[in-house]
C-alpha cells in the first residue's frame, strides 16, 4: 500500500510524535494551521470516516481517548478543534483516516 500515513506507523517515514500506544498515533502537523496542530490517526489502515463499521469503530473511542490526553498534556483549556474530512469534496487529501487536533488561538464558524 502506497499510503504516507502507513509509512509513518510503520516508521519508514519519520514524524514528530506527540503520542502513541498500540492502536493510535499522533504526530505534529507538517503545515500547521494553528499553533497547535496534530493529526491523530488509527494506526490500521482505515480510509475514511465512510469506512467505520463494527469491524472497526472501536478504535475511534480510543482515537479520542489520545486527543483528550494530548489537549490536557498541551493545556489547551481553553479551548480545540476536532476536525476529519471525509472525501475529495470535503478536502481529505490523505487516504487514511485522519483527525485534526487544533489548538493555541481562537476559531471561526463556519470555516471557510
Amino acid at each position: 500500500m502506497d499510503c504516507i500515513f502507513c509509512k509513518i506507523v510503520s516508521g519508514e517515514i519519520p514524524s514528530k510524535k506527540a503520542y502513541e500506544d498500540e492502536n493510535v498515533l499522533a504526530f505534529y502537523d507538517l503545515e500547521p494551521q494553528a499553533p497547535v496542530h496534530i493529526l491523530v490517526i488509527p494506526k490500521e489502515h482505515i480510509t475514511s470516516a465512510a469506512e467505520i463499521d463494527e469491524s472497526n469503530s472501536s478504535v475511534i473511542s480510543k482515537i479520542f481517548e489520545a486527543i483528550a490526553k494530548i489537549a490536557k498534556e498541551l493545556d489547551l483549556k481553553d479551548g480545540f478543534r476536532v476536525v476529519t474530512n471525509c472525501g475529495d469534496a470535503a478536502g481529505q487529501t490523505v487516504k487514511h483516516l485522519h483527525y485534526h487536533l487544533l489548538g493555541g488561538r481562537d476559531f471561526t464558524w463556519p470555516p471557510g
